[in-house]
């Protein structure tokens, strides 16, 4: 049991008090991607209270991490910890009486429904597109409210989808940029924009958790720290034509537009495709005639200049060291199989 007064503080802003506390501790969150917005997310709402959060992310702690991802320690990085696990042990530190989820997974259509199912609402810490897209489809299909958020550089965004009530992903961006987009990689980022579109994420997250949803800003707002502009445009209702809200069409839950994908801010390609559980063990065996190799429970690590490839239970790769899709299908091919 918590401490009596360890909510005290957020129990006294007078719209959440003693209703919206329990509401909040009655509730469960799913964040998807536990980067720099993912993991303000997580850290946050386990000190709100929210009592179930439930942590995905495919990825693992890097060196760079550390600048801009708060739950992350040098030790982390040191042992290329995956995020999701290194996020729930830090949380059982700052709060040992909320309930949390390590998902090491990349979401997908064919998990998306185990994964996001029992949240009472979904946090985008994602670093692409696609992703968004899916977790946009399912909230539409399910009318579980999300709330986007982006960074890059020193500039952000966020922006609450509450299905039936505002536009949608796919209602205000019909599909995908197109082109070259700035990365993480390409154009750096500043810690404090990460962590000013996550915090109002999380605003917005505790609006709705503590039963005032009414309060949620029908804006979408984008913000530049560097130059000091903020700027707020109203957020229209669904749209007509909208595949989502509209004609219930969901593409990317449906499958249609699932592919290997360049990591943002990562010269790095995903393969997730592939859904086939791997013995890490035994593979390291096999791997360690051409290269150096580590492993644990979680991931192994692959080391064949000028390439990295890290395989995960599931099956799902990571190879560094490229972008081009082409090339990273062909060293998955060769070491782990077609």
């Amino acid at each position: 049991m918590p401490a009596p007064d360890r909510y005290s503080r957020q129990e006294r802003f007078a719209p959440i008090g003693t209703a919206g506390q329990e509401r909040i501790l009655g509730s469960r969150v799913a964040i998807v991607g536990c980067g720099a917005l993912g993991s303000y997310h997580a850290a946050a709402l386990a000190r709100a209270g929210v009592g179930t959060l439930r942590l995905i992310d495919r990825d693992y702690v890097e060196w760079n991490n550390l600048q801009r991802q708060w739950l992350y320690e040098e030790a982390d990085a040191a042992e290329a910890t995956p995020k999701a696990i290194a996020a729930q042990r830090a949380i059982a530190r700052i709060n040992s009486t909320i309930t949390v989820e390590a998902e090491v997974a990349d979401l997908t259509p064919r998990n998306a429904a185990d994964l996001l199912s029992a949240a009472d609402l979904i946090l985008d810490g994602c670093d692409n597109f696609e992703t968004r897209y899916l977790i946009n489809d399912f909230a539409i299909q399910n009318a579980v409210p999300w709330i986007y958020g982006a960074a890059v550089s020193s500039y952000g965004l966020a922006m609450p989808i509450l299905p039936g009530e505002t536009a949608c992903l796919r209602c205000v961006y019909p599909s995908p940029p197109s082109g070259p987009q700035e990365s993480c990689e390409t154009a750096g980022v500043l810690a404090t924009i990460t962590t000013a579109v996550a915090a109002l994420q999380v605003s917005m997250a505790l609006q709705i958790l503590s039963g005032n949803a009414a309060a949620v800003p029908r804006r979408i707002t984008t913000l530049d720290l560097w130059s000091g502009d903020l700027r707020q445009t109203k957020q229209p209702g669904p749209q007509p034509d909208c595949p989502a809200c509209a004609h219930r069409q969901f593409d990317w839950l449906d499958g249609r537009h699932r592919a290997p994908v360049s990591l943002c801010g990562r010269n790095a390609v995903q393969i997730h495709e592939r859904n086939r559980p791997l013995d890490l063990p035994q593979l390291a065996a096999s791997l360690s005639r051409f290269g150096p190799v580590r492993h644990n429970e979680f991931a192994l690590r692959f080391f064949q200049p000028p390439l990295e490839i890290t395989v995960f239970p599931d099956g799902r790769a990571i190879i560094k060291g490229t972008q081009d899709i082409a090339v990273a299908r062909s060293w998955y091919a060769r070491y782990i199989g077609a």
